[in-house]
């Protein structure tokens, strides 16, 4: 717009109705969220841009797309923005997305969260998962010092799946066989005493020595001490990975000894239990991003939406997590 024709539009907003002016205040509201996310988006992109095909960083400015800064690269020709190549490229209603990491921060359902921002549900659970593939990552590299670990057993779910492998349950339903077995699935949490924690979907059924060392032995020091319950599983990991290892006998009624215990490993259990009822059951194969979810809740090191939409993109919080 030329500024001759801009002084012509500005000298027309006294002659506005009150509801014309409400409905451009909305209209300008919009724009402003559109342009704070966009900027948002151009920024923690700046860090790591590349090309998302070649990853050459030889590029040129080649006009703009949807509001985005296009590139073209000079190796092998493609175009691209600074979402090309993230979880959230081809996503719509850029405007909504800081709105919606903060339904994410308040643990809103996928209806609750679609109600507030006036979209469908199925995108908005699309949202949720995209969001959350490289947000759930920021997790520490290694537990220190004196580390919980304990199992946790959910029952196994093929919620939303057309092709089920088996029968249908009834809201969810229950296992048929008695004990673990492999129609539940094990979450090992790891917990140090320094608040970070660990977490993996192992498989189907028992917990085995076998499966700590997949899981667990990477992301431990080789002088951790290593308190769990009385699982042989946990006596068997130990010995085999040359680590310190002591249990506390839960089924003797002996919760504490001395500094032994798994009381915070156990409450964050419990905390994860109680925030994934609401959803009425997770599906199986997103059940590691829920972890991650409740991880980014847990640990506090992501409190802003702001933040959320960063990470979602892959710039984490500078406070290293280690």
């Amino acid at each position: 717009m030329s500024p001759s024709q801009w002084q012509s539009f500005i000298s027309q907003f006294a002659q506005l109705s009150q509801h014309q002016r409400s409905t451009t205040m909305e209209l300008l509201g919009a724009a402003a969220g559109t342009d704070a996310t966009l900027a948002l988006i151009e920024q923690a992109a700046q860090a790591h841009l590349a090309c998302p095909t070649c990853r050459s960083t030889h590029f040129h400015r080649h006009g703009h797309a949807q509001g985005l800064q296009r590139y073209r690269c000079v190796d092998c020709g493609r175009t691209f923005n600074a979402l090309s190549g993230t979880p959230l490229a081809h996503l719509h209603y850029k405007a909504r997305w800081l709105t919606y990491a903060g339904c994410m921060l308040e643990s809103f359902s996928v209806r609750k969260a679609a109600r507030q921002l006036a979209i469908h549900r199925n995108t908005s659970f699309r949202w949720r998962h995209r969001f959350l593939e490289l947000a759930r990552t920021d997790r520490p590299l290694c537990l220190h010092g004196i580390a919980e670990a304990d199992e946790m057993y959910l029952l196994e779910s093929e919620k939303g799946s057309r092709h089920l492998t088996r029968p249908a349950r009834r809201r969810g339903g229950h296992a048929h066989q008695r004990g673990i077995s492999s129609e539940q699935v094990c979450i090992l949490v790891a917990r140090d005493r320094t608040g970070q924690t660990r977490d993996f979907v192992t498989g189907k059924g028992q917990l085995t020595a076998a499966r700590l060392h997949t899981w667990l032995e990477p992301v431990i020091d080789r002088d951790v001490l290593l308190v769990t319950d009385g699982h042989p599983a946990y006596r068997a990991f130990a010995r085999e990975a040359g680590i310190s290892h002591q249990a506390v006998n839960l089924r003797a009624g002996i919760r504490v000894r001395g500094a032994m215990h798994v009381q915070n490993v156990n409450a964050y259990h419990s905390r994860l239990r109680q925030w994934l009822a609401p959803f009425h059951g997770v599906a199986t194969r997103y059940l590691p991003n829920y972890l991650g979810w409740r991880w980014i809740l847990d640990a506090r090191r992501i409190r802003s939406a702001t933040s959320l939409l960063n990470a979602a993109l892959g710039q984490f919080p500078h406070l290293a997590v280690t």
